[in-house]
């Protein structure tokens, strides 16, 4: 394809490439607006603000609190907390120090865990304590040489007011007991940091920001290497593809985005990466799943963004509280990570007055790539377009470009896409095209308007609730159990969580229960990624050379 057709659809004042980047990093941006706005609200939470200035201060201290644990340049810091203050100061102190940042899921089991800190050879974890146990059960197996552990009320201060407390005590009273030794609180390493000396680092375009991790082409989690131009250019595409909306928001209110989603996930990570470039203030909500708290703190604040998954605007919609929050000055509504249902999108523009705009994006591809016009008065069943220095194509098994309107494999090229897998150049090789394209997986088809949208997927790969679920780790994890021959894994629908996992099992114990089954796996996976539905059979349809075919699985 010599043309982009796409760019007929770009709203006014969007160009169709990147203007030259004024940022050597992420770093870099994130310091102007630390200085630039010091005095304005970053982020909120549980009613307590924190400034860009005290994000600035606190991250250079403990920035020089890891430089006085001996971290150097290019070492891998692992970050495992819910969305909280001390997410946001540990990112910037690790940037700070030249380190890495390694995103973990704090609902990892201690098996997805060990994995993680051994790929990335982190040396050091910042932990919500809640986890901390999660750690002691692996940390002997890991590389990892310094622990900090965070509170919920951390950053809270003395008095945070009746309802404050009372549910920081209900926090603690949550916290496993644990045995982490030398481990150390994050308020003493600030106070300790703060006494040191820092030593600024000198931050180049081509360095390695963050390692985020997903299934690579086997299932096994590898790290996406997001340099610091990776994330940059795609906080500027994002803006640049917002811009229509924030020149409706009033020049005196203050850029305000709701993050539910957890800041782990790429998503939420370059979406309130977005709001520290312009200056803007970011809701952090840490329990998403808790609707009722989430509705109850919205209702205390004027916001206009809210990026979610599809499963988080349908049950905020048709929670009983949803009229209690004022959405009267919502100006976007981003749906990611996973498709958005027609009827959702449907109820959610009917009870706010805001049509979802869908977008497209992977961690590999940090993650913006393809978005609907935010000029569109409604939802529009796509993806969209691809955004600004954007290219994309749908590729044949051979390579080749498809014919328009015909379906391919979407491959995506442009200044977002990850440098490759965290040492794994056969798996790297697998994914990018010789002329520099990514391939996803998805299949994807062009129509005549230059918009995208998603027909099937060309892994075996699901998709719950925005998070990939690949069923080669969850047939490993399974077929350890005693009492299993073999099994195999497939996505079914559902209408919670789009897709859900559901396993079939050939029994080698006949007295094996399913009960055992989910015991099994709520010890080793993580909660989306354990099975929905379980069945039992006889055997499992295979190839004549013995391969599962979990296309039939699919299918019945």
């Amino acid at each position: 394809m010599t043309e982009r057709i796409w760019l007929k659809n770009y709203p006014e004042g969007v160009p169709a490439d990147l203007p030259p980047s004024p940022y050597p990093s992420l770093l870099a941006l994130m310091e102007e607006s630390f200085h630039q706005y010091a005095g304005r609200t970053a982020f909120s939470f549980m009613g307590k603000a924190q400034t860009f200035g005290e994000t600035d201060r606190l991250s250079q201290a403990f920035a020089a609190y890891l430089q006085g644990l001996g971290l150097v340049r290019g070492d891998r810091v692992a970050i495992m907390m819910p969305n909280m203050p001390q997410y946001p100061i540990a990112v910037a102190a690790v940037l700070r120090a030249g380190c890495v940042v390694v995103n973990v899921n704090p609902l990892y089991t201690p098996r997805e865990l060990e994995h993680q800190l051994k790929d990335s050879g982190a040396k050091a974890v910042v932990i919500i304590e809640n986890f901390a146990i999660t750690l002691e059960k692996c940390l002997a197996a890991t590389p990892v040489q310094h622990v900090v552990l965070c509170a919920m009320g951390d950053r809270l201060g003395l008095f945070k007011g009746a309802l404050v407390n009372a549910a920081v005590r209900h926090v603690k009273k949550l916290v496993p007991p644990f045995h982490l030794p030398g481990a150390v609180r994050f308020n003493e390493a600030l106070a300790h940091g703060a006494r040191a000396a820092f030593k600024k680092v000198d931050v180049q375009p081509d360095d390695v920001a963050l390692l985020q991790y997903t299934g690579g082409t086997t299932g096994v989690a590898k790290g996406a290497v997001l340099l610091h131009r990776n994330l940059v250019s795609n906080v500027l595409q994002a803006e640049l593809w917002l811009r229509p909306v924030f020149t409706t928001i009033s020049s005196s209110a203050q850029p305000t985005s709701v993050c539910a989603l957890p800041l782990y996930h790429i998503f939420a990570f370059t979406v309130s990466m977005l709001f520290v470039r312009l200056g803007g203030q970011t809701l952090l909500i840490p329990n998403p799943r808790d609707l009722s708290a989430v509705l109850k703190e919205l209702s205390k604040h004027v916001f206009h963004c809210f990026p979610a998954v599809n499963t988080l605007f349908n049950a905020l919609a048709q929670h009983p509280d949803f009229n209690t929050v004022n959405w009267g000055n919502l100006k976007i509504s981003i749906g990611g990570g996973a498709a958005v249902q027609s009827s959702v999108a449907r109820l959610w523009r009917e009870k706010t007055g805001n049509p979802i705009t869908e977008a497209y994006g992977l961690s590999e591809t940090s993650p913006l790539a393809t978005a609907n016009p935010v000029t569109n008065p409604e939802y529009t069943g796509t993806i969209g377009v691809p955004v600004s220095a954007t290219w994309v194509r749908c590729l044949a098994d051979d390579g080749h470009e498809v014919p328009q309107g015909q379906p391919g494999e979407i491959a995506i090229k442009g200044p977002q896409v990850m440098a490759g897998y965290w040492q794994r150049p056969d798996e790297t090789a697998q994914v990018m095209t010789d002329d520099g394209y990514f391939k996803t997986g998805d299949i994807g088809i062009m129509d005549e308007r230059g918009f995208f949208r998603i027909v099937d997927r060309k892994k075996d790969m699901i998709l719950v609730s925005g998070f990939n679920v690949y069923p080669t780790e969850v047939e490993d994890v399974v077929s350890r159990l005693d009492g299993v021959l073999e099994c195999a894994c497939v996505g079914m629908a559902d209408a919670q969580t789009g897709e859900a996992v559901r396993l079939v099992i050939v029994r080698k114990n006949p007295a094996l229960t399913e009960e055992q089954v989910r015991a099994w796996c709520r010890e080793n996976l993580t909660g989306y990624k354990q099975p929905k539905v379980i069945e039992f059979r006889a055997e499992l349809p295979k190839t004549p050379v013995g391969k599962i075919l979990r296309r039939e699985l699919r299918a019945k």
